[in-house]
């Protein structure tokens, strides 16, 4: 089952398990405050409700962790592929509620962000724009800004690993040739010494190349300012950003536990016409 991706323990105190299975990518792993004990991102296709609980079961025994001695769950709610984000989203409910932990919902897409950002190791200030495909032109997407060491950072950045990241737009599914045309326009809107030096698109970059590179001429800036950082969605984003949630008490009992789809799935929109 892939690779394993280890560190040497420091202590543990605090670990967290973290999961994330809302795209072809299944994400497993588990950390103890700055590290990350055990982690693998493998390709898994369809097959996460297969393969999901072996996985977790091996990173826990392969990082010498007791499932009965871990402090939360961090788990990526989405957006994403309807049936996997139920999957991971499922999984966190039984185990948590099993084990009376809390849960902590991360933003898949802000993940993804924080693992492009962290592959590409752009300086100066950077908009992040993650991309899952949603089909018919369409992706699961939102904007980030992040901000290189030394930069004075506010209130609401999130640090994380020697860059801030700020969220600017909420998750959602949009046609990426609007939502291209509209991130060309909030930049122009912007006096040029508040512009960002790099503009980078994450995630599943390749299906929306074409359409997303249009912003460099609607933008007015040169090509090598747009960045294009294909990647998945890393376990220990999942849980590096849980754990800063953790810590602030950005909880959820098991039961509320719910995925994040940005829109209701055909069976429920049928539903609720059915419903009036």
């Amino acid at each position: 089952m892939g690779n394993y991706k280890m560190e040497k323990p420091n202590r543990s105190q605090g670990r967290i398990l973290a999961l994330d299975t809302s795209s072809a990518a299944q994400a497993v792993a588990v950390l103890d405050e700055a590290n990350v004990l055990i982690e693998s991102n493998n390709l898994a296709e369809r097959n996460h409700s297969v393969n999901l609980l072996p996985e977790i079961e091996r990173a826990l025994h392969d990082s010498g962790t007791n499932k009965r001695d871990l402090a939360a769950i961090a788990v990526g709610v989405g957006p994403g592929s309807y049936t996997g984000v139920r999957i991971a989203v499922t999984t966190t409910k039984t185990l948590a509620w099993a084990l009376k932990l809390p849960v902590v919902a991360v933003s898949s897409l802000e993940a993804q962000a924080a693992s492009g950002l962290e592959i590409a190791a752009l300086r100066g200030k950077t908009w992040i724009i993650p991309l899952v495909d949603a089909r018919r032109g369409q992706a699961y997407t939102a904007l980030f800004e992040a901000k290189a060491p030394g930069e004075k950072k506010s209130d609401s950045d999130r640090s994380e690993d020697g860059f801030s990241m700020q969220r600017l737009a909420d998750d959602a599914i949009l046609l990426t040739s609007e939502w291209t045309a509209k991130l060309a326009e909030r930049f122009n809107a912007l006096v040029p010494s508040e512009r960002p030096d790099h503009i980078l698109f994450t995630g599943e970059t390749v299906k929306h190349a074409e359409t997303v590179l249009a912003i460099a001429e609607l933008a007015g800036v040169s090509a090598e300012q747009v960045k294009l950082q294909d990647c998945v969605t890393e376990a220990r984003w999942i849980g590096r950003i849980g754990q800063r949630k953790l810590a602030a008490g950005d909880t959820t009992e098991a039961h509320s536990l719910l995925p994040n789809y940005t829109q209701v799935t055909e069976a429920e929109a049928n539903l609720l016409r059915n419903s009036q």
